[in-house]
């Protein structure tokens, strides 16, 4: 109960969960709210300035902006959500693996530090490049540059908590090693992989963002918010809105979830004796 009562003390974290309320909620419910569809061209309205009927304005097709990143909301969270799944489940097993086996350490983080020496934008370039774009390969490529972070953090935990007397204790009543690691130092290590998967989520939409401003995310007509930023390019000068409302939108999503993540931390490390609520 204390992790919670500091965490509805963080001002911040509860705004980040707020954020990623309501956009999950507009995503959900994105054909209910959008007032026009998002890929029906509307030439004669194109380029329009926000108004009453468009209140974000028009792109170049016409097409209505607030429309396009509601229904935008589903790629990124969806892409967010998965991709930090799939880094997480390879990442964690193998870093359990590599933490609590010695022989297993060296093989598996030297594979680990081949793929964090690259930076993770070319790493997804490559990824995608090699499979195609779409939007389940962005989310392999996104996942696949989280697998060395989340095994880091999860080796990191057993290494602490194997040498602990719960675990020897286990071990001295006849407990498999696969039961050790499941029952005991896994769960054990849910806070900090919590708080790491909230602030990795905000990477990975940030990182499908930019893999769809290149064009290698989702691709036309569908609406993405990284896509529509790299389309209002173009058109700068005269109708910025093209390109600065998807930017806020992603700005916003990826804000909400690290206050997200700060909020965690702060309320589930015991080592946090007060919280910062200003």
């Amino acid at each position: 109960m204390n992790e919670w009562r500091r965490f509805a003390r963080h001002r911040l974290a509860l705004i980040g969960l707020g954020v990623i309320v309501a956009l999950s909620l507009l995503a959900l419910a994105a054909r209910q709210v959008a007032p026009h569809d998002p890929i029906q061209q509307d030439l004669p309205h194109a380029l329009a300035k926000p108004s009453a009927e468009f209140p974000l304005g028009t792109d170049q097709f016409g097409r209505c902006i607030l429309s396009r990143i509601v229904f935008g909301a589903r790629q990124s969270l969806l892409v967010g959500v998965i991709a930090t799944a799939i880094g997480a489940s390879a990442g964690i097993l193998l870093g359990l693996l590599a933490g609590y086996f010695p022989r297993l350490d060296g093989p598996v983080m030297r594979t680990m530090d081949v793929l964090l020496a690259f930076p993770s934008i070319l790493l997804a370039i490559a990824v995608v490049a090699a499979l195609g774009p779409s939007l389940g390969n962005v989310m392999i490529a996104v996942g696949v540059r989280s697998i060395p972070s989340f095994a880091r953090v999860s080796r990191s935990m057993v290494l602490s908590l194997k040498e602990l007397d719960f675990v020897r204790g286990a071990l001295a009543l006849g407990a498999s090693h696969p039961r050790v690691l499941f029952r005991h130092i896994l769960p054990n290590s849910v806070s900090p992989l919590l708080v790491f998967s909230s602030m990795q989520v905000a990477t990975a939409i940030l990182l499908a963002a930019i893999l769809s401003f290149l064009g290698l995310g989702v691709q036309p007509p569908t609406p993405e918010w990284g896509k529509m930023v790299s389309d209002g390019r173009a058109y700068l000068m005269e109708a910025p809105h093209l390109s600065l409302f998807p930017g806020l939108a992603i700005f916003v999503a990826v804000m909400g979830f690290n206050c997200l993540g700060d909020g965690l931390r702060d309320a589930l490390d015991p080592r946090v004796g007060r919280v910062a609520v200003d």
